[in-house]
């Protein structure tokens, strides 16, 4: 990878798994195959000009930010947790997802009488 490019390919593979996208959904959208996303990912070959344009499109960010932001930092409270949702979430049942918005609830529920109980 180049230097002037520090966080390229960090932050394509940040904002694919984010989006919860797989490398192939990414090379439709440039035109390519997903070899060339790997690739891209790995720092191994960088897209070009036209190509970085299609992707900061396609995740809405600037293509400065793109390549010279560390994206990972500025997006700390995406963790493993949203991306194992954004990835599965088409295979949950209707049923996972109440129980899993059941639970976020009783937490939350669980924090603010704690919060109650301190004032």
């Amino acid at each position: 990878m180049k230097n002037n490019n520090l966080y390229l390919a960090s932050n394509i593979k940040f904002l694919r798994l984010k989006k919860g996208k797989t490398q192939q959904d990414l090379a439709n959208v440039c035109g390519k195959n997903n070899t060339a996303v790997s690739n891209w990912e790995k720092g191994i070959r960088e897209p070009d000009a036209v190509d970085l344009g299609k992707i900061s499109n396609y995740f809405n960010i600037s293509v400065d930010d793109l390549m010279l932001k560390d994206l990972r930092v500025e997006n700390k409270t995406f963790d493993e947790l949203d991306i194992l949702f954004s990835k599965y979430k088409d295979i949950l049942t209707d049923e996972d997802k109440e129980y899993m918005k059941f639970i976020i609830e009783k937490r939350k529920r669980e924090i603010d009488k704690q919060l109650g109980d301190e004032e």
